[in-house]
């Protein structure tokens, strides 16, 4: 079993930046691909950045392409999402999510474990 806890989240104004981590306690996180995704509101949970299991490989959404950048710390154990730009509809519960596989998955039934989210809130 596979514990991911996330953290960063917070209230920003638009424009504003915030980082979020994504802790795991697999002692092996090169192992496994990880992503990100989030749920506004009344919607779906929806993707939103994934990374591969040696970092070459990333994929983003299109509405957060050119702002968010998504990272891994094998060291650390530790995977993160750099968010810039933020905007009023970025505000969401963002999800951490980790895939015993290799590839960068942009679907929800790819992840095998998922982190119980931070909150985002972009607001002035």
């Amino acid at each position: 079993q596979v514990r991911l806890v996330e953290s960063g989240g917070g209230l920003v104004q638009p424009g504003g930046s915030l980082r979020l981590s994504c802790a795991t306690s697999e002692r092996t996180i090169s192992r496994l691909a990880m992503g990100w995704f989030r749920q506004a509101p009344g919607k779906g949970r929806e993707f939103v950045a994934a990374i591969g299991w040696n970092g070459a490989m990333t994929e983003y959404a299109d509405s957060v392409k050119g702002r968010f950048t998504i990272s891994r710390d094998d060291r650390e154990d530790t995977v993160y999402l750099q968010m810039n730009a933020l905007k009023p509809e970025d505000t969401a519960v963002y999800y951490c999510a980790a895939d015993r596989g290799i590839l960068a998955q942009t679907l929800l039934h790819e992840y095998d474990y998922w982190g119980q989210g931070t909150q985002v809130t972009v607001s002035s």
